[in-house]
């Protein structure tokens, strides 16, 4: 209630001032200061780059991570977000090929990650045709991305780099995903477990004196984890000693918490040198609860680097569901947020709250100093049982089970919870609907040490 109450008075107080906010004095005040709102942006020279800039501004978003084609793009792009005041961060893709993807296919197939089963990404498919992910590994992988660093540091006006797929293939997609792939992962398996290239096999053997693929299960190895987490550090921490050296802010979009992205794609960003980061913590891809937000960000203040202000990457929403990501994250540590993407909000209704917010969070953090402090005491909670957003959730997912089959079933009535096994991540329930007589299985999975995620399944009835 506190925490709304503030919200509420500082909405208002907002609705009050930003009437008087010109382009050219929000842009005097913005450029004294690091943009508090941003989003992440497809540059598209064929699109009105200064509608976009000018709703943008209007919205409160003062920055944009922008990902462009080529260098020359950004010499075009810069100047128009400029004019409104909005800084931009060139969004680069790291491991993981985007423009160039075909030419590097070509004429180094051999630069490519590899599964344990021993295919390499540059002759199969890992979830989606266009996960090519390099292997950090290969001295040409590094001199490459060096060169393509430098020339985007090289573009005047550009406030820093944002590294995106600076990691390895999901070895675990977000539960959420597993419908749409048809598939359960419900601990490592070796078709989507990369970063087993030769040359890492052979660096790996030198430095701890066995080959991990040996092992019964090599996803067991931390000393094998940590390797290649460590690989991927190597290329971010080479990738910001350029952008450093050129003056420009160091940024990345990882994976939700420093430990969650080490168990889920091999990044440990905790030990990167980052001035800004924007962890991805997209809670309707794990939990589909807004405590998944507050829990990752309470995570994220302690593991971040010691040097990095930490944001939060939330998946923008067209519905009020968007103000409570951002009081989970804004209240519990974060000290801005960014969105996926602006062209999401679309309902004029949220568009004003959305300003209205924006400007509320501003004028807080300004009376504070710059600096965003958390308005109440919150402790992370793991066990799901006391969490009554996903309850509610799996209780509803319960329901549309039974309903599937009889969609004139009475309400369920749930028995007590009956743990019937854990191993890894995992801990899985038995759970009876007392009116359907009907059993099932309810899962959830804590990478990371956070709950994560959750899954219902149909389990055999009582004969």
């Amino acid at each position: 209630m506190k925490e709304k109450l503030i919200r509420t008075c500082f909405i208002g107080l907002a609705l009050l001032l930003i009437q008087s906010f010109s382009v050219s004095s929000v842009h005097a005040k913005d450029k004294e200061k690091p943009a508090m709102f941003w989003t992440w942006l497809d540059y598209n020279a064929k699109t009105n780059f200064d509608s976009i800039c000018r709703e943008m501004n209007y919205l409160g978003i003062d920055g944009v991570m922008l990902n462009a084609a080529s260098p020359d793009e950004y010499r075009v792009a810069i100047p128009i977000a400029k004019k409104y005041g909005i800084q931009v961060i060139a969004w680069l893709w790291t491991m993981n090929l985007e423009h160039d993807r075909d030419k590097i296919l070509k004429e180094h197939p051999d630069w490519f990650s590899v599964n344990r089963n021993g295919k390499s990404l540059a002759d199969t498919t890992a979830y989606v045709g266009y996960y090519k992910f390099l292997s950090p590994v290969v001295p040409g992988v590094k001199e490459y991305i060096k060169k393509k660093i430098e020339s985007y540091c090289e573009v005047e006006g550009l406030e820093g780099i944002s590294i995106d797929y600076n990691r390895y293939v999901d070895v675990v997609l977000p539960t959420t995903l597993w419908p749409k792939y048809n598939i359960v992962q419900d601990r490592e398996y070796p078709a989507w477990d990369y970063g087993y290239h030769p040359i890492a096999i052979e660096k790996f053997k030198k430095q701890y004196g066995y080959d991990p693929r040996a092992q019964k299960d090599p996803s067991k190895d931390l000393k094998w984890r940590q390797f290649r987490c460590d690989q991927i550090t190597d290329i971010a921490n080479m990738i910001a000693e350029i952008v450093h050296s050129h003056g420009k802010t160091m940024a990345a979009s990882p994976f939700p918490t420093p430990k969650m992205a080490s168990r889920m794609v091999r990044q440990d960003w905790g030990k990167w040198n980052l001035d800004v980061v924007f962890p991805m913590v997209y809670s309707n891809f794990y939990t589909e609860d807004p405590s998944f937000i507050s829990d990752c960000t309470l995570e994220n203040v302690r593991d971040k680097g010691a040097n990095t202000t930490l944001y939060c990457g939330l998946m923008a929403k067209n519905n009020e569901e968007i103000f409570t990501d951002m009081d989970e994250a804004l209240n519990n540590g974060a000290q801005g947020i960014s969105i996926f993407t602006i062209h999401s909000l679309k309902d004029p209704q949220i568009k004003e709250k959305f300003r209205a917010y924006t400007a509320a969070a501003k004028a807080r953090k300004a009376q504070n100093n710059g600096t965003l402090t958390r308005l109440a005491h919150v402790k992370i909670e793991n066990n799901p049982f006391k969490k009554e957003g996903i309850m509610k959730l799996i209780n509803q997912k319960i329901q549309d089970l039974v309903r599937s089959e009889n969609p004139a079933a009475s309400p369920i009535a749930l028995s007590k919870y009956k743990k019937i096994d854990a191993y890894d991540v995992t801990q899985k329930y038995l759970v009876t609907d007392k009116v359907s007589k009907k059993n099932f299985y309810v899962t959830f999975f804590f990478y990371g040490g956070i709950l994560s995620g959750w899954n219902v399944d149909p389990a055999p009835n009582a004969a």
